[in-house]
């Protein structure tokens, strides 16, 4: 493509405008400025460019063969010697021509930013979810969006030109045109259209006058739906609550411990005389015996129980992170902390908190529980203020804590203030008529859990739990039956479905092993009734009957386990 070259003569604010200017163009190429001051602001763009730059008009035209030269010193001595000397096929443009072309160039220029500028704006309006509508000063209607005719249904050519005192007589628009004022929260609707909308409408004010007016809207119906919704939500969320409720009150209360020894009606006529008082209750007991359940209890029957109950395992928590669990951290308190958390104990203000395991919380933390015992104030991690809170603690352990004393690993001034009423649940061992009670309970709610129908225990299955020694205390009867009831056939557990538990903790006791895996159970019952009954298919019919499986289950079962016949 070939380029226009041309020269500028004069390098001040019009020369450097020019410039500019012809940047723009890509078919003209400057070769060169001259201006017999050096330091005009021409010059440098210019130099900048890689453009020629010389210091009299003369010069130019001597060394660059041009096709237009602009003359923009509006010099006329200068212009009437670059008549006399510039060649013929060159075409000369003086200053004024020159001040047009740029103000031509520059409205035009401004009338493109414009129409770009309207376009995105209506792209903008358009894409709005609202209606939108504008009006000039007298009511004629200007302009509305797709939305206005997503809502209304009328399309913009029926609406636009016509006068909003007609067509809406009642609505905001008009409100504004009358007052001068902004219209909020103005509900009607529109002539010509079924949609009920709410209104937004204000002034367009331009250098003090009133212009015209705006109006945003949006369709009621929507709002209607989800406020009804809101309400659903709320239903269900107090629904939610109110389950939630029931059934930490089903698992949490006195009348929910199962027992029919004297030693256990003793210890819960205690916790409840104490779950009345405010003071703070430790709980003691081996693993197992129930300690939540009667922290859960003392909350429930304590003036506390329609507030919070919040529980922290101090031993399940790592020590890096009990702190802020238990005290909450002010935002940047540390890496990682990007937002403000509620410690435990803010959260429980009003009602209890639980802190099981009370005898694995480090040295450290002990000293801060203390203050909050004696201040009922905490701090958050990295906060600069005490925070006044109303809790009650409710702490447990399986552990010593007077020998920890005695070792140095906890505090003396601490644990009187824990134990200023002490609980201790004692073990299944020392209190076993209870086992029946319990017995049944868990055979009702695993027969519901599993879809069984286990009728009850053989008197020697009762015996073998009888004379067991229950390390694990209740909650290892409770695993027992569990697995005994899940993998039970008929409607009644007998020895032999207990006995794989027992036999695996003969002589082990002291040391309180874990309970056998299910399947390696059914593994052992298997081989020892192939054992009893023999490989023949009369000998895997009858081993079958004893196991109460079918024949074909047994096939299965021999398969999956691997079983050597």
């Amino acid at each position: 493509m070939h380029k226009i070259k041309v020269g500028i003569i004069g390098a001040g604010r019009g020369g450097s405008a020019l410039l500019e200017t012809l940047r723009d163009f890509d078919n003209i190429q400057v070769a060169g400025v001259a201006d017999i001051d050096s330091n005009a602001a021409g010059v440098e763009i210019a130099l900048q460019r890689g453009i020629r730059c010389f210091a009299s008009a003369e010069d130019l035209l001597r060394e660059c063969q041009l096709d237009v030269v602009f003359e923009v010193t509006g010099d006329r001595d200068l212009v009437r010697r670059l008549r006399s000397i510039i060649p013929e096929d060159t075409t000369l443009v003086e200053s004024r021509a020159v001040n047009i072309m740029l103000t031509i160039i520059r409205e035009r220029k401004e009338l493109l930013e414009i129409k770009e500028i309207k376009e995105q704006l209506s792209v903008i309006l358009n894409s709005a979810q609202e209606g939108i509508q504008m009006v000039d000063r007298y009511g004629i209607i200007k302009y509305v969006n797709q939305g206005y005719t997503r809502i209304t249904g009328i399309p913009a050519e029926q609406r636009i030109g016509t006068n909003v005192f007609d067509v809406s007589p009642d609505g905001a628009l008009v409100e504004v045109l009358k007052t001068g004022k902004p219209c909020l929260g103005k509900r009607n609707r529109a002539v010509g259209s079924n949609a009920e909308v709410i209104s937004n409408a204000s002034p367009i004010i331009v250098n003090g006058e009133m212009v015209g007016a705006m109006v945003v809207f949006q369709d009621i119906t929507e709002i209607i739906r989800l406020t009804e919704e809101l309400k659903r939500s709320n239903s269900v969320i107090n629904g939610l609550k109110a389950e939630i409720k029931k059934l930490s009150e089903g698992r949490g209360r006195f009348e929910d411990i199962v027992c029919h020894s004297q030693k256990m009606k003793n210890i819960i006529n205690l916790a409840q005389k104490a779950a009345r008082e405010n003071t703070t209750i430790l709980i003691t007991g081996e693993s197992g015996t129930g300690k939540e359940i009667f922290a859960n209890a003392i909350h429930a029957a304590s003036p506390r129980n329609g507030k919070p109950f919040i529980k922290v395992n101090c031993a399940a928590i790592p020590e890096n992170l009990l702190e802020s669990e238990l005290f909450g951290h002010e935002a940047g308190a540390f890496t990682g902390a990007g937002k403000l958390k509620l410690g435990k104990f803010e959260l429980a203000s009003g009602g209890s908190i639980f802190l099981d395991e009370i005898g694995d919380m480090s040295p450290a933390l002990q000293a801060k529980l203390l203050r909050v015992l004696q201040g009922q104030e905490i701090e958050r991690i990295g906060g600069t203020h005490p925070i006044k809170i109303d809790v009650r603690i409710i702490s447990a352990t399986n552990r010593d804590l007077v020998d920890l004393i005695r070792r140095g690993r906890f505090r003396e001034d601490l644990y009187f203030r824990l134990n200023v009423i002490n609980i201790h649940i004692p073990p299944l061992r020392e209190r076993k008529e209870d086992i029946q009670a319990l017995t049944e309970v868990y055979i009702n709610y695993f027969n519901r859990k599993f879809y069984k129908n286990v009728r009850g225990i053989t008197n020697k299955a009762k015996e073998m739990l009888m004379s067991y020694n229950w390390p694990g205390n209740v909650r290892e009867l409770m695993n027992i039956l569990e697995r005994t009831i899940l993998m039970a056939e008929g409607e009644w557990i007998t020895e032999d479905l207990l006995l794989p538990y027992f036999e695996q903790f003969k002589g082990r006791e002291k040391t309180r092993g874990s309970i056998m895996p299910l399947e390696e159970m059914e593994k052992r019952m298997i081989k020892r009734a192939l054992e009893e009954y023999g490989t023949s298919v009369e000998g895997k019919r009858k081993a079958a009957e004893s196991l109460k499986i079918s024949l074909a289950t047994l096939y299965n079962k021999i398969k999956k386990y691997e079983i050597q016949i």
